[in-house]
């Protein structure tokens, strides 16, 4: 009789990872991917490149929270409810227990008692600096989760952080006060009276803080990776962290009430310990909700080992081709720029594989980036109508040579150089004529140009 552990361990190693959940019922499909995820998830964390990641942010953040504060607290200032600003770090920290409301008076004090005209340039460009490393450290760290290794250019991180870190505070106190609006209203105060809603009222309004915190997870895991997310992978995301988020906080707030000999044992370090401790763990559920998102986008990553996608030089020249068509047929006809990330989504590819074929089309000067618009977009980079379809499939196949590793290095033999070069004629005879205007207006194969 087989042992139930081995049964169990075979099936979690090799039966759950050959079943096709395609060709089940969504139900019977959920648990499964459910399963494999977990698994996926808890392989990731072992890895170790999460919790480094987490630590690096908690370094970043102890640098760069006062500042950060500060620059938003200037502008709920303007609004006059900068005042809620405390009750909200107090929120955030409420797991901390008493220790928190130490850290927040500290927090406060300090930006309170910073004079932005005292500071004079150097200052305010540190501040500023400190504030745009911390969005780019978290951009960098979730372009790692999504397999993107390419940040979005200077001029656009600037603005686009500055955005989040400006506007971003305003409306989410100003969806709190909404909110606050409409349960003070006569119709919600007499509805409150009347059984059942008056249950329902009380239950929708303890569900109100966690739905934000689901709403703000959800919302960072669409606008920072620099690459497309698809909102129902990013809600599904942001659902796990945020329960993640509020369970790992009643459980630490548990670890804070018994950990009185820690206390003893570091004195006054304790609470600053206990503080960077509470960081790391929320910043190490940001990137465990972002991978589920990305898990939830690319199923085909859910793979038991760590799945390295690499394509083939056949495929790789098929990408190419299609990126260059759409990009064509965008320039004749007039019609959206084509982005990284909306190639990537268009074509069912994940950015890590678009984006060198993308560099190798740059290289060649078959593509320029414009990065003067909202998202950078890819225009062509020669004339469309005089530049060969071959000159695409040049740049994939001699993409990463270089002067010390060419084919000129390799052994001058005879019929190798015969295959290769009857191999490039029947190459040049049956593209004769195929421009990327023909490739663009589907007029490929017909003579046309």
């Amino acid at each position: 009789m087989i042992n139930p552990v081995h049964r169990l361990m075979n099936f979690l190693t090799d039966q759950l990872w050959s079943i096709r959940l395609a060709r089940l019922r969504w139900w019977q499909a959920w648990p499964l991917a459910v399963l494999r995820t977990l698994i996926v998830i808890g392989r990731d964390l072992a890895d170790g490149q999460l919790n480094l990641r987490a630590m690096s942010l908690v370094y970043t953040t102890l640098l760069s929270l006062v500042p950060m504060l500060a620059v938003s607290f200037s502008v709920l200032k303007a609004f006059g409810v900068h005042n809620q600003v405390e009750p909200l770090l107090h929120e955030f920290l409420a797991p901390l227990g008493p220790k928190s409301v130490e850290i927040v008076e500290y927090v406060v004090g300090f930006v309170e008692n910073m004079k932005v005209g005292v500071l004079g340039a150097i200052g305010i460009g540190f501040l500023i600096y400190t504030t745009i490393a911390l969005m780019q450290k978290i951009e960098t760290a979730l372009n790692y989760t999504w397999h993107v290794k390419k940040l979005r250019p200077l001029s656009q991180r600037f603005s686009n952080y500055l955005s989040v870190i400006l506007v971003g505070p305003v409306l989410v106190f100003t969806a709190l006060g909404m909110t606050a609006s409409i349960m003070g209203t006569d119709l919600v105060v007499t509805l409150s009276q009347i059984e059942p809603f008056g249950t329902l009222i009380q239950f929708v309004t303890k569900l109100v803080p966690y739905a934000l915190v689901i709403l703000a997870f959800t919302f960072i895991y669409v606008f920072i990776p620099n690459t497309r997310v698809h909102v129902s992978a990013a809600v599904v995301g942001g659902l796990v962290a945020g329960i993640l988020w509020q369970t790992t906080g009643w459980v630490f707030a548990a670890f804070v009430v018994g950990s009185a000999k820690y206390t003893a044992i570091y004195s006054a370090f304790a609470t600053l310990i206990m503080f960077m401790l509470w960081l790391y763990l929320t910043w190490l559920i940001l990137l465990v909700g972002a991978s589920i998102a990305f898990y939830v986008q690319f199923p085909n990553y859910l793979t038991l080992s760590r799945a390295e996608l690499r394509l083939s030089s056949r495929v790789r020249e098929r990408v190419a081709l299609h990126i260059m068509q759409r990009v064509g047929r965008s320039h004749y006809e007039s019609g959206p720029r084509w982005s990284g990330a909306r190639l990537a989504e268009d074509l069912g590819l994940p950015m890590e594989l678009v984006e060198p074929v993308l560099a190798m089309l740059e290289q060649e000067g078959l593509l320029v980036e414009n990065c003067d618009e909202d998202e950078p977009v890819y225009l062509p980079g020669r004339p469309l109508d005089t530049t060969p379809v071959r000159d695409v499939l040049q740049a994939v196949r001699t993409a990463g040579e270089t002067p010390s590793f060419s084919p000129d290095k390799l052994p001058d033999d005879p019929g190798v150089a015969d295959v290769v070069r009857r191999l490039d004629e029947a190459a040049i005879r049956a593209l004769d004529g195929e421009t990327l205007k023909t490739l663009a207006l589907g007029e490929a194969g017909t003579g046309k140009s």
